[in-house]
């Protein structure tokens, strides 16, 4: 067997049990890595099977238990890691108490993190997992031939105003952590994704699936927005090459294409033509414009990406499997 590229190195993953989380631990797996990863509570197995099931897990990942809002509590996990990869953040579509839900969580949970970070001797590089949505709501107009990218950062009042929380969360989150790290001298890089779609490995239903299983499900309609849209694989190809790769530096803002939800609903008609999709728009306003992600810090970490048409379809066929959805 060669030796993988982690071969005897530790990386801590927070938020372990996440959608991303658990296909990133198990491509670190594979690389060799020795993982430490964060959850509420590792002693739940509904919450921890699917991830101590992984190959090499019980040789290589340890799970501990850590509370986003308690100052400390990540110290001892990421001890004696060399990297460690930031994805613990709430990520909820309705909430009654957006500042307590996500704001809190969000910014504290990032703060505790990099603190536990910045007192360590051991850690290299900090992967911080942001949100394109933390580019694009900038206040500049999104057109099909503007190009979004790594310069443009979301306006917090514009989140609001939205009633984006879950954006406004991400974006104050990555905010205070680039002011954190520069006075603490840490090396640390974002990657900002689209909405992430693609195989399930954890047996609940995360947020942008069910967009896509909204869809497969009945739904008289489709939502009259515009997004960027990537493959699971290719995020986790990208936090770990933004790792590996020691001259890779800032934000790595991610999206395969950008299509609008008429768009997605076209390419599942291609691809499951008997089956009943929403024809027509949630309101009658003309359709949010596309717009163009800049692809150039991608391909300086090396992502092919994965095309919109295979990530639809292996979500598809991921859904059925895990029984939200038969036809």
């Amino acid at each position: 067997m060669s030796i993988g590229p982690g071969e005897g190195k530790v990386v801590c993953v927070t938020g372990a049990s996440g959608y991303i989380a658990t296909w990133l631990i198990k491509y670190l797996l594979q690389r060799g890595y020795t993982v430490k990863g964060s959850v509420r509570n590792p002693s739940d197995p509904k919450k921890t099977h699917h991830l101590t099931s992984l190959d090499g897990a019980k040789e290589r990942l340890e799970l501990f238990k850590a509370d986003l809002l308690e100052e400390g509590s990540f110290d001892s996990v990421v001890e004696g890691c060399e990297g460690v990869f930031h994805l613990a953040s709430p990520c909820i579509a309705h909430v009654k108490d957006p500042e307590k839900e996500l704001i809190e969580p969000a910014v504290k949970g990032t703060l505790n993190v990099l603190s536990s970070c910045a007192k360590s001797k051991s850690v290299r590089r900090v992967v911080l997992t942001s949100t394109i949505g933390a580019n694009v709501f900038s206040g500049k107009p999104r057109t099909p031939d503007v190009v979004v990218d790594e310069t443009w950062f979301s306006d917090p009042n514009i989140c609001k105003e939205l009633k984006n929380w879950y954006v406004l969360s991400k974006t104050l989150a990555e905010d205070a952590a680039w002011k954190f790290v520069k006075e603490k001298g840490i090396d640390m890089v974002t990657i900002n994704p689209a909405m992430c779609i693609g195989p399930l490995l954890q047996p609940t239903l995360n947020a942008s699936n069910a967009a896509v299983l909204n869809l497969i499900n009945g739904a008289q309609t489709f939502p009259n927005y515009t997004y960027g849209w990537i493959h699971v694989k290719d995020v986790v190809k990208a936090h770990i090459r933004a790792y590996e790769i020691p001259s890779a530096s800032g934000r790595h803002v991610l999206a395969e294409s950008v299509e609008h939800f008429s768009g997605i609903v076209g390419v599942l008609c291609e691809l499951y033509p008997d089956l009943q999709l929403p024809e027509k728009c949630a309101d009658d306003q003309p359709f949010k414009p596309t717009f163009q992600v800049s692809k150039e810090k991608a391909s300086s970490l090396g992502i092919e990406f994965i095309p919109l048409k295979t990530a639809l379809k292996e979500t598809v066929e991921s859904l059925k499997e895990k029984k939200f959805v038969s036809f």
